[in-house]
Parts: structure tokens; sequence; C-alpha cells
């Protein structure tokens, strides 16, 4: 550490006890800056964000984590629940002494931050949500997944889950292999006990009350808009549409100085973490 910077990526691994659970941290960029949390997908772990690190602005600190089951965190025996992984951030967070945070999260990872911003609006300033909704799915095709899981591992599931993350350019490529077998390594029992916790979570009621400013964005074949209430409850099918700039946005807001839109790259979000920094 020099000035308070943290020189270059991977500089400082750590293991936290949070809510009963080892979490692997990594921590990145300015300790004395404005806190940013990264939760990540289901079946990946905290090197997701590896590209998007070094992309972010100084006078950040920037911190990632392996949530229960995934990576080198611990893997207790599930099924666990949206109300575990809530904990465990927020035990996180505490423990760290870094909220409020502005909280990023892809997929569950952003369940995670819809949840903890409702329960714990004192941890989280601001939220950037990334391919994610209310409620994802319904849990009769998770229990199916869980089921084919347990008998088939999470091998037999590599193809139809690269298939879904990335489109046929990306998957041509050698490092597709790479993203599968980050996946395949993820231990059964915390993917599975995952996979429970997003069929039984239902946030549409927590996200519709959330005051904090959040920023969401999402391909658009992943969920379905009717699902990422409250923007398809509140603006209706019709403002969902395609911009030309690449964006669907919905022009009303969740709460105060809040939008919700659907966007199809990471590059419409990435400028909401900066962006957060300065209007929050």
């Amino acid at each position: 550490i020099h000035g308070g910077k943290l020189r270059g990526l991977a500089l400082l691994m750590r293991a936290v006890k949070a809510n009963g659970v080892t979490l692997h941290v990594q921590e990145d960029g300015d300790s004395n800056g404005t806190p940013v949390v990264f939760a990540n997908s289901l079946g990946t772990d905290l090197r997701l964000w590896d590209a998007i690190i070094p992309l972010l602005p100084d006078g950040l600190r920037l911190v990632r984590y392996d949530k229960r089951g995934h990576g080198l965190s611990g893997c207790p025996e599930g099924p666990y629940t949206i109300d575990d992984l809530t904990a465990d951030a927020a035990a996180l967070i505490e423990g760290l002494d870094l909220g409020p945070v502005i909280f990023v999260g892809l997929s569950i990872g952003g369940m995670i931050g819809q949840s903890l911003a409702s329960r714990r609006p004192d941890l989280v300033r601001a939220l950037v949500l990334s391919n994610t909704a209310a409620r994802m799915g319904d849990p009769a095709t998770w229990e199916e997944r869980i089921t084919a899981i347990n008998e088939n591992g999470l091998a037999a599931m590599e193809k139809a889950v690269l298939d879904r993350w990335f489109g046929p350019t990306f998957r041509a490529t050698p490092e597709a292999a790479l993203w599968g077998a980050l996946l395949t390594r993820t231990p059964a029992v915390g993917y599975v006990g995952c996979c429970a916790a997003i069929a039984a979570a239902g946030l549409t009621n927590f996200t519709a009350g959330l005051r904090q400013p959040a920023r969401s964005g999402g391909r658009n074949r992943g969920p379905d808009p009717q699902l990422t209430s409250p923007c398809h409850r509140r603006c209706g099918p019709s403002a969902l549409r395609r911009k030309p700039d690449g964006l669907c946005r919905c022009p009303k807001p969740i709460s105060k100085g809040a939008r919700l839109c659907l966007s199809v790259s990471t590059r419409a979000w990435l400028p909401a973490v900066p962006f957060w920094v300065t209007r929050t």
C-alpha cells in the first residue's frame, strides 16, 4: 500500500468471517476511497470482475467477494435463502467498516443488492444491478435444475449455461473454456444452495420501495421485462423500448433520485459507478 493506494490488482486478498461463513475478499483501488462492493453471479467467483476493475476511476475502494458456496469462500450445507446471502453481505460490509457502499450486483448478486438495500438501507448508498430481477424465473424451473445437477453434476449443465451467458462469437474463442472451468469447479452444494435461494426469492415489494439511486442493465434476451418489477409495473410494457443507443429505459423513477433502466451491455451501466459517487 502506497499513500492509501493499492498498487495493481490482487494485492490484498483476505478472509472475513461474516454471518458464520468465511468469505474470500479481495480489495483494489484507494483504501481511503468511496467503497464499492461487487457481488458476482451464480457459478462464478470474484474473478468475474477482473476486466472491469481497471476501467474504473481513481478514488474508489473496490471490494469483491465470493458469496457462500462459491470460489474460495466457505461452503455450508444448503439450501440457502436470499436472507442468508443478504446477511452475509451485511456482515461483510460491517466487518470491513465500509458502509454505506455502492453495491454492484450481477444476477443473484443483484438480488442480494436489492434485498440488502431494502433491509439495511444504512449500508447501501446506491445500486448498480446487471442481468437481474426482483424475481428470476419460476420455482419449478429452478427445482428442475437442482435435480439435474444432483443427478448428473454441474459439468452436464456447462454447454447450456455458457450458451446463455455468451454469444456465438465469444463461445468460439478459447477463453470461453475458462468460463466453463470456472462454472464446473464451483462446489455443487454451493451452486444448488444458491439455486434454491433464487427459486424462493420474490423481491418485488422490497424493490418497489427502494429509496436509493439504482441503475440496472442486462442483455435484451435476458429476464422477461415483466419479471423486472417494479419497472414493468410502474411504466407498462410500452415503456420498455430499445433506444438507438442500445438502452431500454423506464421513464419513471422507482423512488426519488432513482431510475431502473434495462440496458444491453456492460458499457451502458459501467459509468453508473462514478456517476453515483458524485451524486450520492
